[in-house]
């Protein structure tokens, strides 16, 4: 059976993603407005009953903004670790969100939601706990992995075995440290717990490809400090250093920061 993805936002403004089948779906963040899913869903013709969960990566407002609503209103429970529920229900962001509305996972254990076979990991960013989610379902393998200031040595095995990967590509280099941003910011942008630059997103991948790797989603573009232009630019580079010719190459996309993208059918 086919998997479709699609980014309804990805950026500091909000991000989420859905992931699903002809008969079940999952909702990965919902840092976006719970009405704006629920017309998403509608424009796709996804029925609201199909989505059994949202996985949710870490307590940041732009990826829990509308979880409280969405969840209740539509009696869908939120799926995540128990330090970043801890973390969520403290934060004066999601102060109305009941602790019932939670399921607790494990670290690096599959656990099965719907058919789909999932595995989150511990990525390295300044929140309480953030992690990535590896999302098996058949024979097709999901990664999706934002806000991490380095790959570390546990993220990097679920990155290399997918088969369509969301990774993060937040910033140029030069636009951060000749931007206006505030010395201490950048310094927690480039930082270990920071966010992924697209050197260190290109570099990685220009050594992971693999020919089962059919779809690369570069996520989380900076406003500020990226363009999407640069952003490819800087991926193509490491490939052609690399010498990976381009019909070896994965589809390659930028997610938009606002809008949804078209389904990615795998």
């Amino acid at each position: 059976m086919k998997l479709d993805f699609c980014s309804l936002s990805s950026g500091s403004s909000g991000n989420c993603y859905y992931l699903g089948n002809k008969l079940h779906g999952i909702i990965i963040d919902a840092g976006i407005s719970a009405g704006s899913i629920r017309n998403f869903l509608k424009s796709k013709n996804i029925l609201i009953d199909t989505v059994m969960g949202v996985l949710v990566t870490h307590n940041h407002v732009d990826h829990i903004k509308g979880l409280e609503v969405f969840t209740r209103k539509n009696n869908i429970l939120a799926f995540t670790t128990e330090n970043i529920k801890e973390s969520i229900l403290s934060s004066s962001i999601s102060q109305k969100i009941t602790r019932d509305r939670f399921r607790e996972i494990p670290l690096q254990q599959k656990f099965n939601l719907a058919g789909f076979d999932i595995e989150a990991f511990l990525v390295d960013h300044d929140a309480p706990e953030t992690i990535g989610f590896h999302i098996c379902y058949e024979d097709k393998q999901v990664t999706i992995v934002t806000d991490l200031g380095h790959i570390s040595e546990t993220a990097a095995p679920y990155i290399k075995a997918a088969d369509l990967l969301v990774i993060e590509s937040n910033y140029d280099e030069q636009m951060l440290i000749n931007g206006s941003y505030p010395s201490f910011l950048k310094v927690r942008i480039q930082s270990d717990k920071g966010h992924l630059s697209n050197r260190q997103t290109s570099s990685f991948l220009a050594e992971a490809v693999h020919e089962n790797l059919k779809h690369i989603c570069l996520a989380h573009l900076s406003k500020n400090n990226n363009t999407p232009e640069k952003a490819l630019q800087t991926l193509q580079h490491a490939f052609d250093e690399k010498g990976i010719l381009s019909h070896n190459l994965p589809q390659i996309i930028v997610l938009n920061r606002s809008l949804p993208t078209d389904i990615i059918r795998i």
